[in-house]
């Protein structure tokens, strides 16, 4: 039986995981294959299951993340921690199955975004509020930063983005773009922050990887900044899951 793997979200047109996967399979003589599953709705899984016997792994993307786990017979300690699961293993037992969801997006971010990090950046912007957000958040505190979450609405424990003074840019030199804002083929849309603050000082992360340069990150670049698209943290992310489903 061919071993099938596959990202389940929507849209899926802006992802490299089918290509990353299949490009790693054939140069490593693995039989399996890896497919975009795109759900209108996540309630649409159990029967995607039914119909494709071979999956035996799941990466998850906008916008499951956080609305996968009630359709999940168990969560990892660190995915619960987090709230939010982009890996699916699934082990089946006649007609029955077990999904046990994971999140991976951490170890990902951490690595990727460490290696960048100076003595100056205390204290980081998050933007977005959904399940990459989660995941930045946690990698962030274990790397001893404060962070804030920005949202579009007022939200308890959140910033508004008309709340971001070019003073208070000053006090977060690190800013985490967790929106889809940007993302092919929507490739004109940044979130609304006061680049004419970015300084030098600052790193502008997004986890955007198509296309390369986002018009957030071209901005702060403009601006000299340190900039990091997130496709380092899609193939980490990505080895991650591998060790998982093997």
């Amino acid at each position: 039986m061919n071993r099938v793997y596959g990202l389940v979200g929507y849209p899926l047109k802006h992802s490299f995981s089918a290509r990353f996967f299949n490009d790693k399979f054939h140069r490593e003589g693995i039989d399996a294959e890896y497919h975009n599953f795109e759900l209108e709705d996540i309630g649409l899984l159990p029967e995607l299951l039914q119909q494709e016997k071979n999956i035996c792994g799941l990466n998850v993307t906008i916008p499951y993340k956080e609305k996968i786990i009630p359709l999940l017979t168990s969560v990892s300690p660190e995915a619960q921690s987090v709230g939010a699961v982009n890996v699916v293993q699934i082990e089946r037992d006649g007609e029955a199955v077990r999904l046990q969801g994971h999140n991976t997006d951490v170890i990902g971010f951490r690595k990727s975004i460490e290696p960048l990090l100076r003595s100056t950046h205390q204290s980081a912007l998050i933007l977005g509020t959904g399940g990459a957000a989660k995941a930045v958040v946690f990698a962030l505190k274990q790397l001893g930063l404060a962070t804030q979450l920005v949202s579009r609405t007022a939200k308890a424990g959140c910033m508004t983005y008309g709340d971001l003074t070019p003073e208070l840019m000053g006090q977060y030199q690190v800013i985490v773009n967790c929106t889809p804002l940007g993302m092919f083929p929507h490739e004109d849309g940044c979130p609304e922050i006061p680049y004419e603050a970015i300084s030098t000082q600052h790193l502008l992360y997004d986890l955007v990887y198509n296309p390369a340069e986002t018009l957030f990150l071209r901005q702060g670049r403009q601006q000299g900044a340190l900039t990091k698209n997130g496709l380092e943290m899609l193939h980490l992310q990505a080895l991650a899951s591998w060790q998982l489903w093997r």
